[in-house]
């Protein structure tokens, strides 16, 4: 009776460690799933973001030569003027 009962406990907890790892493996393989996702979906979002454009201003005249050139661009979220 003792050797049956053991047998019987040893199989249930071989089920329940099965079940476990089975649950543990499918959270990981919906966590790699999920972060897969979301690093296709940033990677396109900054691609897809406009890039910083950048002009200077050229000096008129022999008044200005002497000076360093005002910079001007656009980062996307204004104009910055560097003079």
């Amino acid at each position: 009776m003792n050797t049956i009962r053991s047998v019987f406990l040893t199989a249930i907890a071989a089920a329940i460690g099965l079940v476990a790892l089975v649950f543990t493996a499918s959270l990981g393989l919906m966590l790699a799933a999920l972060m897969s996702v979301v690093l296709v979906g940033a990677t396109l979002v900054h691609r897809l973001q406009p890039r910083a454009v950048r002009a200077e201003v050229r000096a008129r005249g022999k008044q200005s030569a002497h000076r360093q050139p005002v910079r001007v661009w656009n980062d996307g979220r204004g104009t910055i003027i560097d003079m």
